[in-house]
């Protein structure tokens, strides 16, 4: 659903972008809260990840493809406030380097694919694990919908824009009915993605999923006449003697080969925005995109003649700068929580008084 430059007229993508600097500026500060030392280098390979499922196109229809959008598996992962940035600078890497959804209208993809489908998925995602019984299934039966609800939000949300800052007259009731119909067919592939991923890590370290933290409901003991929590016997190792590397390990080398290897087998069909703006005939609006020169544009390396090659290599470059990119800035917004924090006082000694 990447929007490029010329569907959306100059003063309404000014205003998008004005909203996507105030929704950025917002979660650096609230992701200070959601960051630490365990989920700060995390945050910077989940950008990496969705940057390189992002490069798998699935078909949904005859001549219709989608792809992962990403804000429910960002925020259920690592928190709302840092899944916006983690879209941000996935938005970010894709336009300036590989010519992917316009720099004009990054301030409308980050609004769109970033800040609608966090907010839409994690709203629905928390109300539904209050409501479901307090167990891990619970957490992955809850990002499967919420990811399900986010994509056609997203595409609603869109038409809303395009309805105000359009650059083709068209009719908007059909612009809606297209793209949330292929975007719901896309929503169930962005929900199955988002299980499956939140449902793995979970399994493996349940500690590290944002949206999964104090859902175990803990066992009730009547001591001397009093309910008491006891101590579930499968309690995890403290989590300060537990190490991310592994996890951290396995999921760039899952990035790398998704987006080295994988993505070859991708659907060539265009996606559910391309498709929808094809049919209503606005693509024809369409402008070169700023950085249709860059060496990596269209994701291939220029020089390279083999598709397979010049993709894998590309993917990998792409996964490598965003995990590079996300990952810095997340350390510096968590070393930012740190600095503001008081210090702590350690009493002074005080001297033995003297004995007359």
């Amino acid at each position: 659903m990447h929007v490029p430059d010329g569907f959306i007229n100059t003063p309404v993508s000014a205003v998008a972008g004005v909203v996507a600097v105030g929704a950025v500026a917002v979660s650096l500060r609230g992701a200070r809260r959601e960051l630490d030392e365990r989920t700060a280098p995390l945050a910077g390979l989940v950008a990496a990840f969705i940057f390189a499922v992002q490069m798998l196109n699935f078909p949904v229809a005859a001549g219709t493809s989608g792809h992962l959008l990403g804000g429910a598996l960002a925020a259920i992962l690592v928190g709302p406030f840092t899944g916006v940035l983690c879209i941000s600078v996935v938005l970010l890497m894709q336009g300036i380097l590989f010519a992917d959804g316009g720099l004009t209208a990054l301030g409308v993809n980050i609004s769109v694919m970033g800040v609608v489908t966090v907010l839409v998925a994690y709203a629905l995602f928390r109300g539904l694990v209050k409501i479901l019984p307090r167990r891990r299934p619970s957490v992955t039966a809850s990002a499967f919908v919420a990811a399900l609800v986010s994509v056609p939000a997203a595409a609603a949300a869109f038409t809303l824009i395009y309805a105000v800052g359009g650059t083709t007259d068209v009719p908007i009731g059909k612009v809606l009915t297209a793209m949330v119909g292929v975007h719901v067919l896309i929503g169930i592939g962005e929900a199955a993605i988002t299980a499956l991923t939140v449902g793995a890590v979970i399994a493996v370290r349940p500690d590290l999923v944002h949206g999964a933290r104090g859902l175990s409901a803990p066992l009730k003991l009547l001591v001397g006449g009093e309910l008491v929590d006891a101590a579930p016997a499968d309690a995890p190792a403290p989590v300060a003697a537990r190490s991310t590397r592994k996890v951290w390990g396995a999921g760039l080398a899952s990035a790398l080969i998704l987006a080295g290897f994988v993505s070859f087998y991708a659907s060539a069909s265009p996606d559910g925005l391309e498709k929808v703006a094809a049919d209503q005939g606005f693509d024809k609006k369409a402008e070169e995109h700023a950085a249709a020169d860059s060496p990596l544009a269209d994701y291939s390396i220029s020089g390279i003649t083999d598709g397979r090659i010049s993709g894998g290599l590309a993917g990998v470059v792409g996964v490598g700068a965003t995990v590079a990119v996300g990952s810095g800035i997340f350390w510096t917004v968590r070393r930012r929580r740190d600095a503001g924090r008081p210090a702590e006082v350690t009493p002074a000694r005080t001297k033995d008084k003297e004995t007359a």
